[in-house]
């Protein structure tokens, strides 16, 4: 006998050409299926890189926001869901109206004041850059900047990104949701020191309308209120 194998050394007149026949086929289709899924999971992350709004892109979106208002919707930590009007002039100014609600929520003048008319007490007064709203009403919005940006991603339908002030991460970080084609601010979601966690979705903002600069006046507000 020679050293070969037997049927190793012709395969066509071989017996088990069928089962070799066989392998070799499934092995070709087990590799094509292979490739497919390869080619497939290669082209999620490009469809993703492709769909995420760059931050040099949110950064301009942000910065060209000079006053806009919208409706919104606020879900609160404990599940309660309220809704209202919405104002923004930047830099540093908001005003959010709850409907059915004498509160109040206006940033103006660098404080950041909570009215709550079912109360008697004073307005309750926060410097504004202590909060994580300060982010997006800063003069000039740099998401580039070092320990800024703590997320970035797409999830599929939209662009997410977290956010913190670097000097004072302690104070919380806001998660920001952008739309593309056009970019637009969808929501928000405010969490502050203790971890709570706080969702405003917008309605469509409109930018074409001037807003009054009493809107965002703490001391009229107070004062309109029979100086509390």
């Amino acid at each position: 006998m020679s050293g070969s194998l037997p049927g190793a050394m012709t395969f066509p007149s071989n017996p088990r050409r069928g089962v070799y026949g066989g392998a070799a086929a499934a092995y070709m289709s087990v590799m094509r299926h292979l490739a497919l899924s390869l080619a497939i999971a290669l082209s999620v992350p490009a469809a993703a890189a492709a769909d995420i709004v760059p931050l040099p892109e949110i950064s301009e979106y942000l910065n060209d926001i000079d006053s806009a208002q919208s409706t919104f919707t606020q879900i609160n930590a404990d599940g309660t869901v309220t809704t209202g009007q919405f104002y923004i002039q930047r830099p540093g100014r908001a005003r959010f109206e709850y409907d059915d609600d004498d509160l109040l929520v206006i940033a103006g003048g660098g404080q950041l004041a909570i009215f709550d008319g079912r109360g008697n007490t004073m307005a309750e007064q926060y410097p504004l850059s202590q909060t994580p709203l300060s982010i997006i009403l800063d003069r000039s919005v740099d998401l580039s900047r070092s320990g800024m940006v703590v997320g970035h991603e797409y999830d599929g339908t939209a662009t997410r990104v977290i956010a913190q002030d670097p000097e004072r991460p302690e104070i919380g970080s806001l998660t920001m949701v952008f739309t593309r084609d056009p970019v637009e601010l969808r929501q928000w979601v405010v969490t502050d020191q203790a971890g709570t966690d706080t969702t405003v979705v917008l309605g469509n903002l409109d930018q074409e309308e001037r807003l009054s600069q009493m809107l965002f006046s703490i001391p009229i507000e107070i004062n309109r209120r029979g100086g509390e």
